[in-house]
């Protein structure tokens, strides 16, 4: 974790002070809601998605004329699912007492993006633009539900891909898909039963 967050801080602070001399940068208020759930290594028991939510901060720097650009922010999401540990009365959990779990995530998530906005759209982009982004997101957990069949990772490392409308220059729409890259959290009891995050999202956000 502290090797992945130092790679990104070093891409992101390279990038800016090459770039911020020819490029245009904007912050905005961002929120959002997903829907998530977890990939276990082994489906020993089933899964079922969890709606959760996101609020924060996001910059945007776009190099004029080509549509290019970068995509940064720190905002709060949480993530979660509801996990069927009695589903097989075989497995310990059964008889340990556990049935159906909701465990969440709570997270601090620091995306860095690569952006292509249409920009040339004979003048159609003052009203509405269309752009396509994607990156890793680097995942902090600042807290989590309490369950002793379970192990909390600390935080994760995501990669997105999404679509997104821009309105009147200010608001923007934005859908994606997140992959985890590295695990969540993991089974207290049993090796190698470890679970990455995959998740719906939407955001909207006003850029100032």
């Amino acid at each position: 974790m502290k090797r992945s967050l130092t790679l990104i801080l070093i891409i992101i602070a390279a990038f800016c002070a090459t770039s911020s001399t020819y490029a245009q940068m904007r912050w905005g208020a961002t929120a959002g809601v997903n829907i998530n759930t977890m990939k276990f290594k082994q489906e020993l028991f089933g899964v079922s998605s969890a709606v959760g939510e996101s609020a924060g901060v996001r910059g945007e720097m776009m190099f004029p004329g080509i549509g290019f650009g970068i995509e940064l922010g720190l905002y709060y999401q949480q993530q979660g699912a509801t996990l069927h540990l009695a589903d097989k009365p075989n497995i310990i959990w059964s008889s340990q007492g556990y049935g159906d779990e909701r465990v969440y995530v709570h997270n601090i998530a620091i995306p860095f993006n690569l952006k292509f906005k249409w920009t040339r759209m004979q003048g159609l982009e003052d009203y509405v633009a269309p752009f396509v982004f994607g990156g890793p997101i680097l995942q902090i957990q600042a807290g989590h539900s309490k369950c002793d069949a379970l192990k909390y990772s600390g935080g994760d490392v995501e990669i997105c891909a999404g679509i997104g409308v821009e309105i009147l220059k200010r608001w923007q729409i934005a859908g994606s898909y997140i992959w985890g890259m590295t695990y969540s959290l993991k089974t207290a009891q049993l090796v190698d039963v470890s679970a990455r995050n995959r998740t719906w999202d939407v955001k909207v956000t006003y850029f100032f």
